[in-house]
């Protein structure tokens, strides 16, 4: 089938199903996975071949006697391919988990269950600890931590200025 026909025709079933594009007749073109065929299968059709989806074009619009849309085909919902395998811990959870890293003294842990607070935070808290007489050695690595963590940003900030 030469060009110029297969044009001719698609403009004809774009005519015919009331679209405005010719994309629009994608709904009206079954295809043999199931729903329509994809607008971009059509168009790669057209140069590859342009015989089949003139056949496609005249069983299913043109010498269609009522015109019907093809349901989509059944698609996975959004968020399906969320990992299912991680776990989801509710406060008291992640407090009994901190609680049993204290008891068992693994700083490490302890470390990661704590919730990260920011530098003036911390700061805060380590005065008001030191005034009350308090000794908490978890706060002192926050604190430690937040200062190296703001020491190698800065570290690499300068360090980029200075390769620009």
């Amino acid at each position: 089938m030469e060009n110029r026909q297969l044009e001719n025709l698609i403009q004809s079933a774009v005519k015919k199903i009331g679209g405005e594009k010719e994309n629009d007749i994608c709904h009206y073109l079954p295809v043999s996975t199931g729903g329509y065929i994809h607008h971009f299968t059509m168009r790669k059709m057209k140069s590859e071949d342009p015989q089949q989806l003139a056949e496609l074009i005249n069983k299913h619009i043109i010498n269609a006697n009522h015109l019907q849309e093809v349901t989509p085909k059944p698609r996975a919902a959004r968020g399906s391919r969320k990992r299912r395998d991680l776990f989801t811990f509710s406060k008291q959870d992640l407090e009994r988990m901190l609680n049993m890293a204290r008891l068992a003294g693994d700083k490490e842990m302890v470390r990661k269950l704590t919730p990260k607070k920011d530098l003036r935070t911390v700061k805060r808290e380590l005065i008001s600890s030191i005034r009350h007489g308090r000794i908490e050695p978890e706060l002192w690595n926050m604190y430690v931590e937040a200062m190296t963590s703001q020491a190698n940003s800065t570290t690499a900030i300068n360090g980029i200025a200075l390769t620009v």
